[in-house]
């Protein structure tokens, strides 16, 4: 058996086969590998609103499979809570359009939300298994800033100049409404309202988006200044 004699397992599955999962955790469980950490990395998915958006059905599934397995000892788990990928979502774009010169305001852009790059969630996941005792059988959560849509168009502005930005003020009610809109249909797309759904767990209201509780100490990450958050929107901006 392929895990056998591994102490952990890191999923990194994709969103679109994230219910492949569940045989993993089964395998994990058989092989007795003491630490699962699901392919998370996102939304508060443990947050009572934000699990219950259909787009996250699939790794709920996977978290009561690892409450299960976890009850019964045959392992434990970590959730790894980072909020959207900052480097990744200004270069897709997704957070924001630098080379367009535009955003969309969600309800106005004033919530914060807490967002990570690539490089400190590769750093989280260490830090659990690093400290398997303080982490297991939870979530953990962790963030490089907690920003405003608001803050992440005035740091583009600087940027890219202030010139020719478009601002686009949207409700996140409409967001919800597409979404569900899409699902209904016979022959839903999965990408439209998958990503309808994630962008209401990120910037709508009482989603838990903005992290309150963080274990960024415990995990060894440091907190990005305003200045290192500039920094980067400027080079990823060229």
């Amino acid at each position: 058996m392929a895990l056998q004699g591994q102490d952990a397992v890191v999923s990194t599955i994709a969103s679109a086969a994230i219910s492949t999962q569940l045989r993993l955790v089964e395998a994990a469980a058989k092989a007795q590998v003491k630490r699962f950490i699901p392919s998370e990395f996102g939304s508060n998915t443990p947050h009572e609103k934000t699990r219950a958006l259909p787009v996250f059905r699939d790794k709920i599934a996977v978290q009561d499979a690892l409450k299960k397995e976890a009850s019964l000892g045959t392992l434990t788990y970590t959730l790894v809570c980072t909020g959207p990928f900052f480097d990744w979502g200004l270069k897709v774009p997704f957070l924001m359009n630098l080379k367009a010169k535009s955003i969309d305001l969600f309800d106005g852009g004033d919530r914060l939300f807490s967002t990570s790059t690539l490089a400190t969630i590769g750093k989280a996941v260490a830090g659990v298994l690093q400290n398997p005792e303080r982490t297991e059988n939870r979530a953990v959560y962790v963030q490089d800033k907690a920003l405003t849509l608001k803050d992440l168009v005035a740091a583009g502005k600087k940027a890219t100049g202030p010139e020719g930005w478009k601002e686009n003020v949207v409700r996140i009610d409409d967001v919800l409404d597409h979404g569900w809109t899409e699902l209904k249909k016979d022959k839903p797309d999965p990408h439209v309202f998958a990503l309808d759904f994630i962008k209401a767990s990120i910037w709508g209201d009482g989603y838990g988006s903005h992290f309150q509780t963080l274990d960024n100490e415990l995990l060894g990450i440091k907190e990005k200044s305003d200045a290192e958050v500039q920094d980067m929107v400027n080079r990823l901006s060229r």
